[in-house]
């Protein structure tokens, strides 16, 4: 038979059209079950993470980050558990970037601290002595774009039903409501930072870009 198809190119295409089209269906079809659900536990980002979520986004993190873990032993052992569909539930857009000239960050909120975060991000060489990062120490300057994250929690959970303001979940509320959840929220974060100058400018009302960043990273788990 596969003599036959070789002599025979129509039908040859036909024939992997068949096989390449059966082996699509049957990768994409179980994302559209209850792959794709939250995952236990999972719960929509806060307004200050999704601001965190932005500044990555902006400064292009996901071209030199991944944040998808495949299903082989080699990272697993380095990166934890596998990644499954349900995990990015609530991520528009994905993040799972296609090249790692640094690390896979999916996971990184299980073993990474605020404090390594803060010293990484200000001085990249003083935590990892090998590593190509610049440095980012505009964050440290630049304040978070506190009201963007809020307009685009009350859009995805207009828009997609995204489960806000649900017993046990996130809190979202008025935009009142919202700045004294990020305050209480950016309020730990701030605390377990060095930086006395973003100590000082959260202080005076300023949630800097660092801490929103932050923020993001740590609920990466």
């Amino acid at each position: 038979m596969f003599s036959w198809l070789e002599k025979n190119p129509f039908f040859f295409a036909v024939a992997v059209f068949v096989v390449i089209a059966y082996a699509g269906i049957v990768e994409v079809l179980p994302n559209f079950t209850e792959n794709a659900r939250p995952i236990e536990g999972k719960k929509p980002y806060t307004v200050l993470q999704l601001a965190g979520r932005q500044i990555y986004i902006k400064e292009s993190c996901n071209a030199c980050h991944s944040q998808l873990i495949r299903p082989f032993k080699s990272e697993t052992d380095r990166y934890g558990m596998y990644s499954v569909s349900g995990e990015f539930a609530y991520d528009r857009p994905f993040l799972w970037g296609s090249k790692r000239t640094g690390p896979d960050l999916m996971r990184v909120g299980s073993y990474r601290t605020t404090d390594w975060h803060e010293n990484h991000m200000w001085e990249p060489t003083s935590v990892v002595p090998h590593s190509i990062m610049p440095a980012y120490k505009h964050m440290f300057k630049n304040d978070a774009d506190i009201e963007t994250a809020y307009a685009e929690a009350l859009t995805v959970k207009k828009v997609f039903n995204v489960p806000y303001d649900v017993p046990g979940g996130v809190k979202l509320g008025s935009w009142k409501d919202a700045q004294e959840e990020v305050k209480a929220e950016a309020q730990t974060i701030v605390d377990e930072m060095k930086n006395e100058e973003v100590k000082k400018a959260f202080a005076k009302g300023e949630i800097k870009e660092i801490v929103a960043l932050i923020a993001y990273l740590n609920s990466l788990k």
